[in-house]
């Protein structure tokens, strides 16, 4: 009997042994594997075993030894939900309400959470699962607004220099103030005096304490109101000098505007005219010219100035040297430039600095070009230096060599 029991023992246990967890089996009658958590059944057995790929964390994801079963996409929290757990390989993502929202039950919807209203607290807070739980004040508690969060406070208790104002109520605290308070009422002691003869009425007298806080409240009044005249004077100061700057600046500016004219119309006159022998000429800009020299140099050159001033050449030619210029640029067919007369003086103006338009205005002038030498030499910046650097550009050295050779009278500064 013990060896049958023996054997029975042994064959169970080489059945249970055998056992394929899967359930399935190759062709071969080989037990098919089983893909564990995180990976998911790529091609099922059959002629081959089970072939797994791992999930893809945060998009895939499986829970459950299977043979079967491929990686599942992880759940999107969407709406009023939020993600309270996030999405693994090996379990999906877990969804709840946003805050301020529970579930509600009954219609398995996201609801708001309930407001506890003025006279009552929260006694549970609102979470995903449930709703907010409300309860009212009592004993000695109050809620003076409406809340989701708080719970009842306790009122507050008056100190023994306090007296109390306002009781302690469902939606107010207690309100209390100090004995010695400004606005703290004072008993009043009546005083009856009665003198026997004569007889007299009764007088009643209600005396002040010396340390009248209003009387320290009407000098703080009083000594306030007083500083606002000094301030409105001080701001009127400052505002009249800022206006006085404003003006004397202008007024400067407009001097040195108009004194700078008057001393480049002086030195040109100075220029131009001749003073007595061994007479030297002086203005306000600090021009000096010996005017022996310079009558000299103007007998030697009286048609071509040139004045300089801080170390700048400005063009001051007269008609008769424009003249000469504008017939050494439009050329003669003997000299070869018959050609390009045109061409010349349009390309002298654009490097000159003027656009097309203008130099289409100098063309429909009788004379362009000495109407082009006229309206370049009245500007600031025309100088005898830019108009030969111009000249060179275009091949003109002839006119250059020709500018050059000629004397020049000067007044250095």
């Amino acid at each position: 009997m013990i060896y049958l029991v023996f054997a029975v023992l042994l064959a169970t246990r080489g059945v249970a042994g055998t056992q394929c967890n899967s359930g399935k089996y190759t062709t071969n009658r080989t037990c098919c594997k089983e893909c564990p958590p995180g990976e998911g059944v790529v091609e099922e057995c059959g002629e081959k075993d089970t072939v797994c790929a791992p999930c893809i964390d945060s998009e895939t994801f499986s829970e459950n030894f299977s043979a079967t079963e491929k990686c599942q996409r992880c759940t999107r929290c969407t709406g009023l939900m939020r993600m309270d757990t996030p999405c693994t390989d090996t379990n999906d993502a877990v969804c709840v309400c946003d805050y301020g929202y529970y579930l509600n039950s009954r219609t398995n919807k996201c609801t708001a959470c309930t407001v506890c209203p003025k006279g009552s607290g929260v006694l549970y807070r609102c979470n995903p699962d449930r709703d907010t739980t409300c309860e009212s004040c009592i004993d000695d508690t109050f809620s003076d607004q409406e809340t989701a969060l708080d719970p009842c406070m306790p009122c507050n208790v008056c100190e023994e220099n306090e007296v109390q104002l306002t009781a302690c109520t469902q939606v107010s605290d207690t309100e209390c103030q100090a004995l010695n308070a400004p606005n703290a009422s004072s008993p009043t002691s009546t005083f009856t005096t009665q003198f026997p003869s004569p007889p007299t009425p009764s007088v009643t007298f209600a005396p002040v304490p010396d340390d009248d806080p209003t009387k320290t409240t009407t000098n703080q009044d009083y000594i306030g109101k007083g500083l606002i005249p000094v301030y409105c004077s001080i701001l009127a100061a400052v505002v009249v000098s800022i206006v006085a700057f404003v003006i004397f600046k202008t007024w400067n500016s407009c001097k040195k505007n108009k004194q700078g004219g008057n001393n480049r119309a002086c030195a040109a006159s100075a220029s131009m005219t001749p003073s007595p022998e061994g007479e030297k000429l002086h203005s306000d800009s600090g021009i000096s010219v010996d005017s022996q020299s310079l009558q000299e140099q103007l007998q030697q050159a009286p048609t071509h100035t040139v004045i300089k001033i801080d170390g700048g050449q400005y063009l001051a030619m007269p008609l008769h040297a424009c003249e000469e210029v504008e017939k050494l640029l439009q050329g003669s067919e003997e000299e070869g430039h018959g050609a390009t007369e045109e061409t010349d003086w349009c390309n002298l103006a654009g490097l000159l600095g003027y656009g097309e338009e203008r130099i289409a205005t100098f063309r429909q002038e009788e004379r362009p070009i000495q109407a082009l030498l006229s309206d370049w030499s009245s500007r600031d910046s025309a100088s005898v230096d830019s108009l030969c650097t111009a000249l060179k550009k275009i091949n003109r050295d002839d006119i250059v060599q020709s500018l050059m050779a000629k004397p020049t009278a000067t007044s250095s500064v």
